[in-house]
């Protein structure tokens, strides 16, 4: 039993990692080069124009439901309007280019071009639907004033800029995003052992059920874009039909039980209840489309957990090297995190601050920013494993508990 659970384990992070290496390198290149800036000035307006933007702004990047929360609460804090700030929250951790790639890959062209567009829906009606029926203000706290919008990315040369993409990549990405991978794999890997071939067989008949199920499974679950593949395609092959299998997709990455509550305290009570029903009935419409108007062959899949194609000896040698590289690359991310403690400045006479939610890089890189743009601010050291930040500065408590809180997070003076 044992031989056969690494065996599957090893051919299905066979079939993902090549495209998991690419898509990491093309989001890499897409953080480094492209313009914060560009984000923000594009989506003040509470048009469909900027909502559409937001959407598309949002798709290709590789947020999941942790990370796209600060970054969407400080676009809103720059001046996005409430529709494309939720179009931005719904669209973004849904799809990326890693996870296209990766949904290409396992389960084949229909499935890789549905999902952004099933997205590019969800997000586009979301943003419609707030900016039409709730057009209240939120007041963020009153740090405005103390923020600058340069871009520091601007001022490094391409070399520089290549290797924050390489960095971000392989190093940042992979340590936020590599336990939810590996979690994803491990229960796709159980699903195919473990669950009897015909357990959904049985709600064939009841496909409405069957998705009912899938929606309260994953609604509250953190499951990035990436990591919900495998655990999406082990249920389809043990009986799940792929409409089902799309809901998985959808609405496990576009939320969890801590983004809910922090868009219901952020953006507020109506927005999040918009939020969540679009989100719902987009997902149930988009899978009874997939199951009962378009074509079976498109959406039939091969045991690819348990089959490693060797028609084509070179690719499943690339297959192999890939698979080496990410688990080297997942190894030093780790190490890095949490074994590697790099030498820090002197903290002691620091103020100290508990941000609560700070999760990831993309979390630290958010209250790292924001923060330095405040006039007065010196030194910044966030310890991520422990959720604190320490800093050097003249500036009241008040306006850093009211930066940090405006992104979204739980904060208080230590």
């Amino acid at each position: 039993m044992m031989n056969e659970f690494f065996t599957t384990l090893w051919n299905l992070t066979n079939e993902m990692s090549p495209y998991l290496l690419l898509g990491f390198f093309i989001s890499g290149m897409l953080h480094a080069f492209m313009p914060r800036k560009v984000y923000s000035n594009h989506l003040a307006k509470p048009t469909f124009g900027s909502v559409l933007k937001a959407t598309i702004f949002g798709i290709p990047l590789p947020l999941c439901s942790c990370g796209v929360i600060p970054t969407a609460m400080s676009l809103h804090k720059e001046g996005a309007s409430k529709g494309a700030t939720v179009s931005f929250l719904v669209a973004t951790p849904q799809t990326g280019v890693d996870s296209i790639a990766a949904t290409y890959s396992v389960f084949g062209l229909p499935f890789a071009l549905i999902r952004p567009i099933a997205a590019l829906f969800t997000a586009l009606i979301s943003g419609v639907f707030v900016n039409r029926f709730d057009d209240r203000k939120i007041d963020s706290p009153d740090v405005m004033g103390l923020l600058s919008t340069n871009d520091s990315k601007q001022k490094l040369s391409f070399k520089e800029k290549t290797k924050l993409a390489l960095n971000y990549g392989y190093f940042e990405m992979i340590q936020d995003l590599g336990k939810w991978l590996i979690l994803g794999i491990l229960v796709a890997t159980i699903i195919t052992l473990f669950v009897p071939d015909d357990f959904f067989m049985s709600f064939s008949q009841y496909p409405i059920l069957s998705m009912i199920m899938v929606l309260l499974l994953s609604i509250p679950m953190y499951l990035c874009a990436t990591g919900s593949i495998p655990i999406a395609l082990a249920l389809m092959i043990k009986g799940l039909s792929p409409g089902a299998a799309l809901i998985l997709l959808m609405a496990g990455p576009a939320t969890n039980a801590a983004a809910i509550i922090i868009i219901y305290n952020v953006l507020g009570k109506k927005t999040t209840f918009i939020y969540l029903s679009v989100l719902i009935l987009s997902a149930v419409l988009f899978g009874l489309g997939i199951d009962y108007l378009m074509p079976n062959e498109w959406f039939t899949i091969h045991s690819y957990i348990n089959e490693v194609c060797h028609t084509n000896n070179w690719m499943h040698w690339i297959s192999i090297i890939s698979s080496s590289i990410l688990i080297m690359l997942i190894l030093n991310a780790y190490i890095r995190k949490y074994i590697y403690k790099p030498h820090l400045k002197n903290i002691n006479n620091m103020r100290q601050f508990y941000v609560e939610g700070m999760n990831c890089n993309h979390c630290k890189s958010n209250v790292e920013k924001s923060l330095m743009n405040i006039n007065g601010v010196n030194d910044i050291v966030v310890d991520l494993s422990q959720g604190i930040v320490s800093l050097s500065s003249d500036v009241d408590d008040a306006i850093i508990i009211d930066c940090i809180r405006s992104l979204g997070f739980a904060c208080k003076l230590k």
